[in-house]
């Protein structure tokens, strides 16, 4: 009885707060925004190539970001964005669609139009690119999973503005050279500026990239086609009352830095930028490519009636086969490409629903708004379904560890104030500027043991590598292990080996497959293979990856890779 009577006490508490807090940021309550009442958008699609005299051939593209006005959902005011796409009137939140062809390149010149004053609070204690004001917002886009040449993968410092009046130090072309030699798959594009990452992307500097196959992948038959090959691009944000993206302005440690916080989350949840979007589906297989946009927020999918997941790609490459789940956990920048068979419901709608506490693991859990996702209306009549998932899908080389030319140990560490505050993050407790430790040779393998010593599942990207996560292994005496690398910062001399020897996380069967990002578990020792060369063919790269400004690797949390999460990655012949 006295704990229900003090549930209901808290529960009048927030009542009481909460509208206080929203009234004095003019933050607009999630609940006053309708779920369900936006029609799911199909972003604009660009192709990188055209047919002429029955070849096909690359068509150069200019692609611009903009200032513009977006509308998030009917009952909110038009929203200010920073936009990709070819002019103002059509750019978009997210971008548009690149639709590439394996082997066909494409050129892209990435245009910078956004003005000197940003719309979201940036901090200018952590490392950040900081042009000239009047020469307008620094921008610099990355492949997220592209394999190509470092001049065009949209180094942190390769950074331009407005008509390039001013340009980063790494900064080498304006015409960025993406080969589409690897594998097919799901790729995205966005914003790389040291430390304007997470300003940028929550700005709306986001879009999709497909690289398809043809001859790869139509024996397979997979559900294609504009209506029922969807992208969907999920991610957070929360609006003040005249439609502006709220973001906190205020550090967690003001001291130190006056607006850094260490996550971002948002209230409501955006999918190809409409809030709680619906969608009227067919009884029969759908294909969505779901990427996970956010800044900072984990999503565990799963559907309220009970349908389940076809798994046949993670990230940028096909699994060897499909593998069915009722839920799938995706970090910040992972891909969970699915096939849903709305044909198997019971119900005349579902619900994508999402139940990921924020932070992840350990944060808090889900509430009414970023619990739902979007709203599929089921038709009722069945109809012959013609696509299929086939048992086998796409085959590539076995992992072999025996080939692994060099074994790594990269550990992930979390600062704090006296207040026990996060500061900033380093991968091995070393700065961004300091010089390369991780330098493989080009056509290698190698071992990567990654040691979480933070409390956060941090997402680990690679640049230009793909890898296979072997096994993860919790650490024993934790706290022991973690003052001695305090100490050290060395994981040989602090003899790993004698702490990872804990309980064995299974990985799952869905991301047994080759991944450019995956979550790194507290506590826990994760090894990876890292392939340096093309997975379907072992061949090596058709461009030089040896030449500046080379590449990076990075947690995908935004908030921590713009203050450092990050590394340089630099390749040898």
């Amino acid at each position: 009885m006295e704990r229900i009577l003090l549930f209901n006490i808290l529960c009048l508490a927030l009542l009481i707060v909460l509208p206080t807090t929203w009234a004095e940021d003019n933050l607009i309550s999630p609940s006053k925004l309708e779920m369900f009442v936006d029609e799911l958008p199909d972003m604009p699609k660009i192709q990188s190539y055209e047919v002429a005299n029955g070849f096909f051939k690359s068509k150069p593209l200019v692609i611009g970001m903009f200032k513009k006005h977006w509308k998030f959902h009917r009952d909110l005011p038009a929203t200010p964005v920073y936009a990709y796409g070819t002019s103002k009137n059509n750019a978009t939140v997210p971008g548009p669609t690149i639709e590439a062809l394996h082997g066909i390149d494409t050129f892209v010149k990435w245009q910078n139009h956004l003005p000197p004053n940003h719309i979201l609070p940036w901090d200018p204690t952590i490392p950040t690119a900081q042009p000239a004001a009047e020469n307008g917002i620094p921008t610099v886009v990355h492949l997220h999973g592209g394999i190509g040449e470092p001049e065009s993968d949209g180094h942190a410092h390769s950074w331009f503005t407005r008509r390039f009046k001013e340009v980063g130090p790494t900064w080498t072309k304006r015409e960025y050279h993406y080969r589409n030699f690897q594998q097919p798959g799901n790729l995205w594009y966005h914003d790389h500026t040291m430390g304007l990452t997470r300003v940028n992307l929550l700005a709306g500097l986001i879009g999709a990239y497909i690289i398809r196959d043809l001859d790869v992948e139509a024996p397979l038959r997979l559900p294609n086609g504009e209506e029922f090959d969807r992208t969907l691009m999920v991610f957070d944000r929360s609006f003040r009352t005249d439609g502006s993206i709220y973001m906190n302005s205020t550090g967690n440690n003001p001291s130190i830095h006056p607006q850094w916080q260490p996550e971002y989350f948002g209230d409501a949840i955006i999918v190809n930028g409409k809030a709680w979007p619906r969608l009227t589906v067919r009884r029969r297989k759908y294909r969505f490519r779901i990427i996970n946009a956010s800044n900072a927020r984990f999503f565990r999918f799963f559907f309220t009636n009970g349908l389940k997941f076809i798994h046949v790609s993670a990230d940028s490459a096909y699994l060897e086969k499909p593998v069915v789940t009722k839920e799938t956990l995706l970090a910040p920048s992972e891909i969970a490409d699915v096939v849903v068979d709305f044909s198997k419901s019971n119900s005349h709608s579902a619900i994508l629903a999402n139940d990921a506490a924020y932070p992840y693991p350990s944060g808090d859990p889900v509430n009414e708004a970023n619990g739902k996702v979007m709203k599929f209306i089921i038709k009722e009549e069945v109809e012959h379904d013609t696509w299929r998932v086939p048992k086998t899908l796409v085959k590539y080389p076995d992992a072999d560890l025996s080939s692994a030319s060099k074994t790594r140990y990269i550990s992930l560490h979390e600062y704090t104030s006296d207040i026990d505050e996060p500061t900033h993050l380093y991968i091995n407790g070393k700065k961004f500027a300091e010089p390369a430790t991780e330098t493989p040779k080009v056509g290698t393998s190698e071992i990567w043991n990654v040691i979480n010593l933070t409390e956060d599942n941090h997402p680990l990207h690679i640049h230009l590598g793909l890898f296979k996560v072997i096994d993860q292994t919790k650490l024993v005496n934790e706290e022991e292990f973690k003052a001695c690398m305090s100490k050290l910062n060395n994981a040989i001399k602090c003899k790993i080996d004698e702490y990872a020897r804990g309980k064995k996380i299974e990985v799952p069967a869905h991301e047994k497959g080759w991944k450019n990002v995956y979550k790194m578990t507290p506590g826990v020792v994760t090894k990876i293979l890292v392939r340096f060369a093309y997975i379907h063919s072992n061949e090596s790269y058709p461009f030089d990856a040896t030449t500046q400004p080379g590449y990076v690797y990075h947690c995908h949390i935004l908030d921590h890779e713009d203050n450092v999460m990050m590394r340089p990655l630099k390749l040898i012949s």
